[in-house]
């Protein structure tokens, strides 16, 4: 993988969020479907990802309430996406469905898309192992 590890919130996130999710092989292999755009809602800092046959497109940082729609949330706050962040994550940081069990993420929207893209998303968060907290 070549995205540069641990990149800062923002727009460096944004950057190395994207190449590291579009050099992935497990998401090349699994995503000709995957096709929607979700947020990513870390109270200080929001992310709307907009994903194309597998392939992240845009991101957009900080989105207002109407820049982009989106099909579904990841809300959480700041310290949830940090677990995630971290190497070896802590307990109830190593999943979506842990973290909105245990924890304070919230899954909402369109949960329909999120299953149907179920692997390449969780495939994403993991992915957050390498390029660091979004926030």
């Amino acid at each position: 993988m070549t995205a540069p590890l641990k990149a800062g919130p923002g727009r460096d996130w944004a950057d190395a969020f994207a190449a590291a999710s579009n050099d992935d092989p497990e998401i090349q292999a699994h995503g000709k479907y995957f096709t929607c755009t979700y947020l990513l809602d870390a109270t200080d800092r929001s992310y709307a990802i907009k994903v194309e046959s597998g392939r992240v497109t845009e991101v957009t940082t900080d989105p207002g309430p109407l820049d982009v729609p989106y099909q579904f949330a990841i809300r959480a706050s700041t310290d949830t996406w940090r677990g995630f962040g971290e190497p070896v994550p802590a307990p109830m940081h190593h999943g979506i469905w842990a973290a909105s069990f245990q924890r304070d993420m919230r899954l909402e929207g369109d949960i329909l898309v999120l299953m149907q893209n179920l692997r390449c998303i969780t495939r994403q968060i993991e992915l957050l192992r390498v390029v660091g907290s979004p926030v």
